[in-house]
């Protein structure tokens, strides 16, 4: 029955879903903390965590007993309306956010990012008149799918096929001081930075290269952006990535972990530019349903936890120190280690999804970033026994490159 039930499921996936992914040959049925399962009983070690969605893990006690008793109350009511999750979950980013001071609710990253580029040019409109609309975005740079979130975005499989764009985009080089005040001019109206690029190979930013985005921001009267979608609330061992740098952008994009699943964008900003930002000139039906921020709650609360932080931090030292040893026993197969805390790239001297099919079929989920970046993106919560698990099926799947 099984197998006549998956042969099903894959068929319909296979007549009636826009075909924009290649998936693997099986459907996953259900999760248990760090491990998915399919429908043929086969457990997988997620390094993946739906691409550093799922933080708590799959079957979260706390998170499905919040999603029960919600959905038994109220689901949705539009933003004419208030509710009291969306105001509890405002609230408690702000508090653990102090560089800001109003949130505004999305469905999505690349909404988020869409949003937070509509107040930075209204910002820069109200402060300065015309003209003051340019954008600077960096090499490797990726910030959603779409129009205006694929404008900022650099890699060109992402941008050609839907040209042309939005117009008003500069690309300087990541890490790259020098391009960056090349870019920079009077026309400028907003700088936005990936602290640690997802998409772009789990490249860093260097502090001295956000300062400088800061400074520069500063000298030309334009807004910092970061966008934390992907590396943001707690994945680097603190509740924001950009907070070891000292450097605090203007606005702030989040979205894959903050309702443990469930779909979800936010931007946080400032105080000047929220004043800037008025009564219907921006909206979104679905962003800030009760539902889904009931769970964000949970989710910020959890992770904010400074054990949960200590937690994370302890195990992706562990998990750097494994990673050290793999690169030690393959020198010529790993070419380097990326990337901060629960956020890890490989580089590897071949094909990265050869890397990545070897290793599914031994057990582990993970990810890629380009062709020779393996991505490593487990939830939170993993222990050091799922480290030794992952490392020793990544022992075995590097064999694959010569």
């Amino acid at each position: 029955m099984t197998a006549e039930i998956t042969t099903e499921e894959l068929q319909n996936d296979h007549d009636y879903i826009l075909p924009v992914y290649v998936k693997p040959d099986f459907v996953i049925e259900r999760g248990e903390g760090a491990y998915l399962f399919d429908t043929k009983g086969r457990r997988y070690l997620d390094y993946t965590s739906g691409i550093a969605v799922n933080a708590l893990g799959y079957g979260d006690p706390e998170v499905s007993q919040v999603i029960a008793e919600q959905a038994t109350k109220l689901i949705h009511i539009s933003n004419l309306y208030h509710n009291g999750p969306a105001g509890t979950l405002a609230r408690l980013l702000i508090e653990r956010s102090p560089a800001f001071a109003k949130v505004f609710f999305s469905n999505s990253g690349a909404e988020a990012i869409e949003g937070a580029l509509k107040f930075a040019r209204r910002y820069a409109r109200d402060h300065f008149g015309e003209g003051k609309t340019n954008i600077i975005a960096f090499d490797g740079s990726f910030h959603g799918r779409t129009m205006g979130a694929v404008a900022v975005t650099a890699r060109e499989k992402y941008r050609d096929p839907f040209m042309p764009v939005m117009p008003g985009v500069r690309f300087a080089g990541y890490n790259d001081i020098a391009s960056l005040e090349v870019a920079m001019a009077d026309d400028v109206c907003a700088i936005l930075i990936e602290p640690i690029q997802g998409e772009g190979g789990l490249r860093t930013a260097d502090t001295a290269f956000l300062k400088a985005a800061r400074d520069l921001c500063d000298r030309y009267g334009a807004l910092l952006i970061f966008d934390e979608i992907q590396c943001g609330m707690g994945r680097t061992g603190s509740f924001w990535a950009h907070e070891t740098s000292g450097v605090a952008p203007d606005i702030l994009t989040v979205a894959k972990p903050l309702a443990g699943g469930l779909p979800i964008g936010a931007i946080l900003m400032s105080q000047a530019v929220a004043d800037t930002i008025h009564a219907g000139d921006h909206g979104t039906t679905f962003g800030g349903n009760p539902l889904v921020t009931a769970v964000g709650s949970v989710v910020v609360r959890r992770i904010g936890d400074p054990a949960f932080l200590s937690h994370v931090r302890e195990v992706a030292d562990y998990l750097d120190e494994s990673l050290q040893d793999l690169a030690a026993t393959h020198p010529g197969r790993i070419l380097e280690l990326r990337g901060r805390g629960l956020m890890r790239g490989i580089r590897v001297n071949g094909s990265a999804a050869a890397v990545r099919e070897a290793a599914l079929e031994h057990g582990l989920l993970v990810v890629t970033a380009g062709e020779d970046v393996l991505r490593l993106l487990p939830p939170l919560i993993i222990e050091q026994q799922q480290v030794d698990e992952a490392i020793a099926i990544l022992q075995r799947a590097l064999g694959v490159l010569a």
